[in-house]
């Protein structure tokens, strides 16, 4: 079996790791832990920068990466299968692509939607992949509190 783990690096990616470790030593699943980052929308579609510009984009990038790559260690060392990316792209597209490309049994995210709320509303991201996601989607709330 295969899940694809998609976190934003905030703080709630916590309950997602935390579920994601659960899913997985239930299901004996394989891990492919996904971060998209988004492109810089000034420089869509136009050249590159100055040379400041780049450097600290890719420095974002870098810390990102190294993020992400400490989140799936920590997910190695109870003895998971994790493989870990980095993507540039919109969001939720790149979230389907993924658990297309990798044949993902299932995707687990995070929402953002907090209190009473979560009913009603869904973070845009977590709506694009439930509404056009042809397996099964595990919304994960930012934490363990009941709803206010």
């Amino acid at each position: 079996m295969k899940l694809l783990v998609a976190v934003d690096l905030t703080p709630s990616s916590a309950a997602v790791l935390r579920e994601a470790r659960a899913w997985s030593q239930r299901l004996s699943a394989a891990v492919t832990l996904l971060h998209v980052a988004d492109p810089d929308p000034d420089f869509i579609g136009y050249e590159p920068g100055p040379d400041t510009v780049r450097d600290a984009i890719a420095h974002k990038f870098r810390r990102e990466q190294a993020e992400l790559e400490k989140a799936a260690d920590e997910l190695r060392a109870d003895g998971l299968e994790v493989t870990a990316l980095l993507l540039q792209g919109p969001t939720a597209q790149t979230i389907l692509n993924e658990a297309g490309k990798i044949g993902a049994d299932a995707i687990l995210m995070g929402t953002r939607a907090h209190g009473a709320l979560r009913e009603l509303l869904v973070g845009s991201t977590s709506k694009g992949v439930l509404h056009k996601a042809d397996r099964p989607v595990l919304l994960v709330p930012p934490h363990d509190e009941p709803d206010a």
